[in-house]
């Protein structure tokens, strides 16, 4: 028998962070940090571990995945999931508008909303619980995919009311998302997907869920099978129906009244959509009135009462100079098509991504072909097909390299891979990208030290490895270009004081594959030091939490190698430091302080703190530092000569300190 006060616990932490996450994912308001999050998340988990039968169905732990599936199960709809006519010019709104208004024999309003370009699904709740997601299929039977949509944050696990409903939206991939997973894939040598919609579909159809939740999809909702199960008796009434029974709804709809209405709305956004955060291919007008709905009916693919405005396609046709190669910080060589320049969806291009040598030979590109560009997502530019008909009939096939174009070793093809890779671990571009990576602000952080500097040191056998930065002298640092006494001083600060930074940086910084900032941290958080995670095995690795098999293989795979060893003697004879300095979560959540959950910013000269030991004293208490000044800011921290942030943070009337009151607060606070 479960005490009754673990079970009130375990309620307790469910509501509490199903309300955070909805206020994450849903709102786009977080109330608290992330780590606040991490630590009551983490309790919850330790609870259900000990006592599985307090698990719920709509738990947030029940969102991580896992479970994997032998196949898919059809699900039949009740109420099918009607397609849209298209419709493509304003001749056609207008024409629709005329059928409608004949139809009835009245002036009607029309609820105009984005088209977003996602997979349409349906999710089902029996008394305000979650019990199954489908895709849409063929609009008459779908598949279940329930335990993937489980793991799409936007969508609730419970509703804030206890109803019977059938709704249904859009399930897309935000474009920065879409971005992080063809890099991803990319710097893995994998595939990557053409465009946010395919990348969505192909996430909700992994058959292994946890996949499903790495990939950051979202939703918005835009209308239920049956309007009868709701109080609303319009569509723009109905969109803030199920906005406040806890689903995400798009914000950008708007209700008009006339079809001049409609075609400023569409004009609007075709103009805007490169703005967006998602990809939409147009608009979807619909007649607003439920009753006039009903009164207007269906045909047998389509309702009579909405239409969908598809956007022009924005591309553009240019030709192809030239195709580079680059190599990145595994190897993986990516190749882009140089072109003369052209304007796309408002920018002017002159580079195009080609992913991979598969990706050239698929659609035949060559040297001088005339090719049509358009901006996969609105962002990055793609070549959609080459002009075969207007290519130069003595043009020859692209000969895909052979060797490195940096360090001329052959080049590799392997398993399972589409990418080329080179594997000599001395190839300049691969030690050149370590470095630029090694020093970046989510690793070592050196100020300073950039890409142009870091080549030159390179190039001037300065530096053959990370290890090297901590053996520079300033004898060495003004033979460089453009480097004066007092910039060869900073930058002997700069990389003395990264000496400093937790255990968790130097593991990120050092680019094991797969391991990530995050997973940095959870690792050092567990072992405490470098030299503990270098004896790990793979299955202590993998036994930590959200950590997976892929994670635990590349870690102990990289420990294994002499020169790692090597390297980590020579980082620490530098002094470098190799522990976990940071506070586990579990601390955290302990910490009474002023900067508890509060996002601090520090601006002008301090005179008892440097920046760094400022920052890790207010992260240390719960606080989370930024560097600009928004209305999220709780406190502001001005030393001397404070310029524009404090201005802005007065405008703002944000709370502003001086040292003093922040060092008052570091001696008052109780960790």
């Amino acid at each position: 028998m479960v005490e009754k006060s673990i079970v009130k616990r375990a309620e307790e932490l469910r509501d509490q962070l199903n309300k955070y996450s909805y206020e994450y994912y849903v709102k786009d308001s977080p109330s608290v940090e992330d780590f606040v999050y991490d630590s009551l998340y983490q309790e919850l988990v330790d609870i259900e571990n000990k006592h599985p039968e307090l698990v719920t169905e709509d738990s947030p732990t029940q969102r991580v995945g896992g479970r994997v599936l032998e196949g898919f199960e059809k699900v039949v709809h009740d109420v099918p999931l009607y397609s849209l006519n298209d419709v493509f010019n304003k001749e056609d709104i207008i024409a629709f508008d005329k059928r409608v208004q004949k139809a009835l024999g009245q002036q009607v309003s029309y609820t105009c909303e984005l088209k977003i370009d996602g997979l349409s699904v349906s999710l089902r709740y029996e008394n305000g619980k979650l019990v199954q997601g489908a895709t849409r299929g063929d609009g008459t039977v779908g598949e279940d995919i329930t335990e993937n949509l489980k793991t799409v944050r936007s969508i609730p696990l419970s509703l804030k009311k206890s109803i019977t409903i059938e709704a249904r939206g859009e399930c897309y991939m935000p474009k920065k998302s879409f971005v992080r997973l063809n890099q991803d894939r990319e710097e893995k040598g994998q595939d990557v997907f053409a465009n946010p919609r395919n990348a969505a579909a192909g996430s909700l159809r992994q058959l292994d869920s946890k996949i499903t939740a790495k990939r950051n999809l979202s939703t918005f909702l835009y209308s239920v099978a049956d309007t009868a199960s709701l109080k609303s008796s319009s569509q723009f009434d109905a969109l803030q129906e199920l906005e406040d029974l806890g689903f995400q709804t798009n914000q950008e709809r708007k209700l008009c009244h006339s079809i001049d209405e409609v075609w400023d709305y569409i004009e609007e956004f075709q103009e805007k959509r490169g703005d967006l955060s998602y990809e939409i291919d147009g608009v979807v007008i619909k007649v607003n009135n439920f009753k006039q709905q009903e009164n207007l009916g269906y045909t047998v693919k389509a309702p009579r009462w909405a239409i969908a405005y598809k956007f022009p396609p924005e591309e553009a046709q240019t030709i192809i100079r030239d195709i580079q190669w680059t190599v990145g910080r595994t190897g993986v060589l990516t190749p882009t098509a140089i072109m003369d320049p052209v304007t796309v969806a408002g920018t002017t291009v002159s580079r195009a991504s080609l992913h991979n040598d598969d990706y050239i030979k698929e659609k035949d590109i060559r040297i001088n072909d005339k090719a049509v560009i358009y901006k996969a997502g609105d962002i990055i530019p793609e070549v959609s097909h080459v002009i075969e008909e207007e290519r130069d009939k003595d043009s020859e096939a692209y000969q895909t390299p052979e060797n490195c174009p940096v360090c001329g070793s052959k080049v590799v093809h392997l398993d399972e891979e589409v990418a080329l890779r080179c594997i000599n671990p001395k190839c300049p571009a691969q030690i050149k990208e370590g470095l630029n990576h090694f020093v970046s602000r989510n690793a070592m952080n050196i100020e300073g030290l950039g890409p142009r500097i870091l080549n030159q040191m390179y190039e001037k056998g300065l530096v053959k490895d990370v290890a090297d930065l901590y053996y520079l002298k300033k004898e060495d640092l003004l033979t460089l270009d453009k480097i004066k006494d007092k910039s060869a001083n900073n930058l002997l600060n700069a990389i003395s004081e990264s000496k400093g930074r937790s255990g968790d940086r130097l593991i990120f910084g050092l680019g094991i594959w797969h391991v990530g900032a995050k997973a940095a941290k959870i690792l050092l958080e567990h072992f405490r030091t470098v030299r503990n995670l270098e004896k790990a095995s793979a299955d202590e690795i993998h036994s930590l939490y959200t950590l997976g098999e892929t994670i635990a293989d590349s870690v102990v795979t990289y420990f294994s190698k002499k020169e790692v060893d090597d390297l980590l003697n020579k980082l620490e004879k530098a002094g470098v430091n190799f522990d976990y300095l940071g506070k586990t979560s579990s601390e955290l959540a302990e910490v009474e302080s002023e900067f508890k959950d509060k996002t601090v910013v520090l601006t002008g000269k301090l005179n008892q703190y440097t920046r760094s030991e400022a920052k890790k004293s207010i992260e240390n208490l719960g606080g989370k530092v930024t560097e600009s000044v928004s209305q999220n800011t709780d406190i502001v921290v001005a030393g001397e000569d404070a310029g524009s942030k404090l201005t802005k943070a007065q405008d703002l009337d944000i709370t502003i300190w001086d040292e003093d009151q922040m060092i008052r607060a570091f001696e008052n606070s109780s960790t």
